[in-house]
């Protein structure tokens, strides 16, 4: 059976952070109901007769927004309906991940995470200077990190994801040093690390085009990424993608099914999906997404992006696959095609190992060090 991951989005969030271009709202807490009764009523519609029959579900992943500022409740009632519709208890057969962000989780909603088949905790830190934190619009201290961290493990939590950011206004390699050192030192058995990328309509989008945003120069924000992926590795974490380190067999089972081209399903506001050679989404209009849902017309709310031909599923293929470090399996690749990506992708692979941005060995192509720097370059000849 082919695996299939599922995607829910909450797109709820106590106050929007700095940088933050997700689809999410703050303020919007009196449409918190209606949205979860519109999200279970998306999913209760879905095929899941003909899915299960073809498919095994072997990830759930809760983003946002802000999945922990909503009522436990409602992550009880989303989780109950899936392990009905699945005909599963949940457990460890499927790794199901929630987002949560200090400030807004508890020990009693923790509890809860556990209680309904969460197994997976990503946590957003991002730095534990806490005028860095102020600074970039978390709502949060690294105290209040360390407490929602520590009542996680109390509780029953191993696997646990800690999110890093490089590359902040004002941010020095002395303050990256020292975050890095206490998160080691925490021990999570996951790191994701993300340089900030500026994006349209955030404040600081608007606050870089008037010159009122102090960043790290491209030279010390390639230093930043290199010194956090050594001293990582030193201290025992695998880097298996561009901006994730794990210790080894707790890689994120949902993002290295993204990575590897497998299929999932995206419920809730914006949500993405990639099912049956086609990718689609929500509407990322909250009114509108409710509106159509109560109205009976969920199709209104689907727009589809992509279909795929068997060419675009191969380039695809190259360029998710070149995100992680192990690169793309040319046997893998000639086992889902039958055609050798060497032979197809000859000019391409030619042009990018000159430039050494890429290798390739016996079996893997795969991006050089140089490559992890100019991960772009690459990928946009897999376009």
């Amino acid at each position: 059976m082919k695996q299939l991951g599922i995607y829910i989005h909450i797109p709820f969030c106590k106050s929007k952070c700095k940088y933050c271009d997700f689809v999410s709202f703050q303020g919007k807490e009196a449409k918190q109901y209606d949205y979860i009764e519109c999200l279970l009523k998306e999913i209760e519609k879905q095929k899941w007769d003909e899915i299960n029959k073809k498919y095994k579900v072997t990830t759930i992943y809760i983003g946002g927004g802000t999945p922990s500022f909503i009522d436990s409740k409602h992550i009880e009632k989303i989780l109950k309906l899936l392990k009905e519709k699945l005909q599963t208890n949940l457990n460890n057969e499927i790794e199901v991940t929630i987002e949560v962000n200090p400030g807004t989780a508890n020990k009693e909603k923790l509890t809860k995470y556990k209680e309904v088949g969460v197994n997976r905790l990503s946590i957003g830190l991002q730095s534990t200077n806490n005028k860095i934190l102020h600074d970039i619009g978390r709502i949060h201290t690294f105290e209040e990190f360390i407490e929602t961290y520590n009542t996680a493990k109390e509780i029953g939590f191993e696997n646990i994801n800690v999110d890093l950011m490089l590359a902040l206004p004002n941010q020095t390699i002395q303050d990256l040093k020292e975050s890095l050192e206490k998160i080691i030192e925490l021990n999570p058995n996951h790191v994701s690390v993300y340089s900030l990328i500026l994006e349209e309509g955030t404040p600081f989008f608007e606050l870089e085009q008037a010159g009122k945003l102090n960043l790290p120069d491209e030279e010390l924000e390639r230093q930043m990424y290199w010194y956090v992926k050594n001293k990582l590795e030193i201290a025992g974490y695998n880097h298996y993608e561009i901006s994730n380190f794990a210790k080894i067999g707790k890689e994120s089972k949902h993002n290295l099914n993204c990575w590897n081209q497998e299929e999932y399903l995206g419920f809730g506001l914006a949500a993405h999906s990639y099912f049956d050679n086609k990718r689609f989404s929500n509407t990322n209009n909250l009114d509108l997404y409710i509106k159509n849902i109560n109205d009976n017309n969920q199709e209104k709310n689907i727009e589809l992006h992509e279909t795929q031909t068997i060419e675009d599923k191969k380039k695809e293929y190259m360029l998710l696959g070149l995100r992680k470090i192990e690169g793309v399996s040319i046997s893998e690749f000639k086992k889902r095609f039958i055609d050798n990506p060497i032979y197809i992708f000859k000019n391409e692979l030619a042009t990018l190992v000159e430039e050494d941005l890429i290798e390739v060995d016996i079996d893997s192509i795969k991006l050089t060090n140089k490559g992890l720097d100019l991960a772009n370059i690459v990928w946009e000849k897999f376009v």
